[in-house]
């Protein structure tokens, strides 16, 4: 049975690392799914950080301003997601911005079947990402809660 997104937020304060501390991309996507896996919007880890690892290699996700953005459509996801890593001051990881490392991740993972949905969410949520004073404010929060308020309160797609 498809999940209800309408119903399921896209992150929570659980979904949410303060201080993360990764070595790679690979160590970031992988903190942030371990997340998802745990509140059980991801199935099997392991094979879903084998293809957001796939897709990173196809092409690197990192965004101007400081963004990471691992993401990938998948079988093994239950429902839309977005889990968000905020490095540790000094510990920002390398997606392969041309403007430099990322000082915040977001992990995004959709089902396989969710098309048009991974699509929508992506380019609302990049569009949000471009504007400094909204990665500032989720640089700034602090508070995993108020993280999670303003992705769902951005990327709000309750209406499809």
């Amino acid at each position: 049975m498809a999940a209800d997104n309408s119903l399921t937020p896209l992150t929570t304060p659980d979904h949410v690392i303060l201080r993360m501390e990764a070595h790679s991309r690979e160590d970031a996507a992988g903190q942030l799914a371990a997340r998802l896996h745990a509140d059980g919007r991801i199935s099997d880890l392991d094979a879903f950080l084998a293809q957001v690892n796939a897709r990173e290699h196809q092409m690197a996700t990192g965004l101007p301003g400081g963004i990471g953005m691992p993401h990938a459509r998948s079988e093994y996801v239950v429902s839309t997601s977005i889990a968000v890593g905020v490095p540790k001051f000094g510990h920002s990881v390398d997606f392969g911005a041309v403007d430099g490392p990322a000082t915040l991740v977001l992990l995004m993972a959709t089902p396989a079947s969710s098309y048009s949905e991974h699509f929508e969410v992506l380019a609302t949520l990049a569009r949000s990402l471009a504007k400094a004073t909204f990665r500032d404010s989720l640089r700034r929060a602090h508070d995993q809660e108020i993280i999670a308020e303003l992705i769902n309160s951005t990327v709000d797609f309750s209406g499809s």
